[in-house]
């Protein structure tokens, strides 16, 4: 597997798209994930990532969105956020990047006004056909599984559910290492997933709250996870996922800290290569 960033490490630090890929390569990173909405960036922004990226011999495996209104109650929200994905869709396709990582939302009002069945529902719908438009491009979806106790998708039961509903080949599972440790899912339920899972994150946290932290900066016991991700041999990348760094001048620090640890724990369980 290669080891890969998401670009949003520095973005969110006020870090410009080219610096942020030429110090992804500087770093050693095999590979590098975009955080970017088709609809806010212009196509000279879409052409400097594309450029920059081959111009450093660095191959974009994944595009981040987030599209809650996917499972939205009001049909109008629900429709721009479909058309809004086949965007993303196509972005994922323009860059050569191999999957759309998809972020679905929350279940609202604690369930007690529209019933979950229903948002489930229209997110399998919705899903079904964003799968069949991704390929028609020869992309994947890669849903994320997310901790919170409201998420649609928030174990690996829900995602497998969740997955056979669709029953489309080409939507599968994101393995988010430190999702799994807040959501209290051991490493051997991932075996559950085997051939079904696209992608993979990976941070740490403090084992309570949504961190995205360098591995060992808290308290996830990442052996036994990438025991069980040797085993399901997912063609790919692993993604560091850093958010909000505590120190954004120091930014590259905490990416070169983050590269580091990973690459000793990949090295360890002959993931990288």
């Amino acid at each position: 597997m290669q080891l890969g960033l998401i670009n949003s490490a520095w973005v969110q630090a006020g870090r410009g798209t080219a610096w942020g890929i030429e110090r992804t390569k500087a770093i050693g990173f095999d590979s590098i994930d975009i955080f970017a909405d088709p609809l806010d960036i212009d196509i000279r922004e879409r052409q400097l990532i594309r450029r920059e990226c081959r111009r450093h011999d660095l191959p974009i495996v994944s595009v981040c969105c987030v599209a809650v209104g996917l499972i939205d109650f009001n049909p109008s929200v629900q429709r721009f956020h479909v058309d809004r994905v086949r965007k993303y869709l196509d972005f994922v396709y323009e860059l050569e990047a191999r999957n759309l990582l998809l972020v679905l939302g929350e279940y609202i009002w604690n369930q007690e006004v529209i019933p979950p069945a229903e948002q489930w529902r229209t997110g399998v719908e919705h899903c079904r056909r964003l799968a069949e438009y991704a390929e028609s491009l020869g992309v994947e979806i890669a849903l994320e599984l997310e901790p919170f106790p409201l998420s649609l998708l928030n174990d690996v039961h829900s995602m497998l559910r969740f997955l056979d509903d669709v029953g489309h080949p080409s939507l599968k599972a994101n393995i988010d290492i430190s999702h799994l440790q807040l959501a209290n899912v051991p490493a051997a339920e991932l075996r559950r997933l085997r051939g079904r899972a696209a992608h993979v994150h990976i941070s740490d946290c403090d084992g309570h709250r949504h961190g995205d932290l360098p591995p060992g900066r808290g308290v996830v016991e990442f052996e036994p996870y990438l025991a069980e991700l040797r085993d399901l041999g997912i063609p790919g990348a692993i993604s560091i996922e850093l958010e909000y760094s505590p120190d954004p001048d120091h930014i590259e620090d905490w990416v070169r800290e983050a590269y580091a640890a990973t690459d000793r724990l990949m090295k360890k369980f002959a993931l990288r290569g």
